[in-house]
């Protein structure tokens, strides 16, 4: 989805950006946005880990 932007249309959206929120308020964006990738990240590697740990019990059954 993000490699059809390129650059002429990611700066064109920082720019509405900062025409929406403001100087003051990006940075908060940005942090909180990044707080939330980062645990959306965190819950993707502890289902995946769940899920192979589940399969491997399986395994180890049959």
């Amino acid at each position: 989805m993000l490699n059809n932007i390129g650059v002429p249309g990611l700066i064109l959206v920082l720019i509405i950006a900062l025409v929406i929120f403001g100087p003051s308020k990006l940075p908060e964006i940005g942090r909180a946005f990044g707080r939330t990738l980062s645990e959306f990240k965190k819950s993707a590697k502890e289902l995946t880990s769940d899920i192979d740990e589940t399969i491997e019990t399986e395994k180890n059954k049959d």
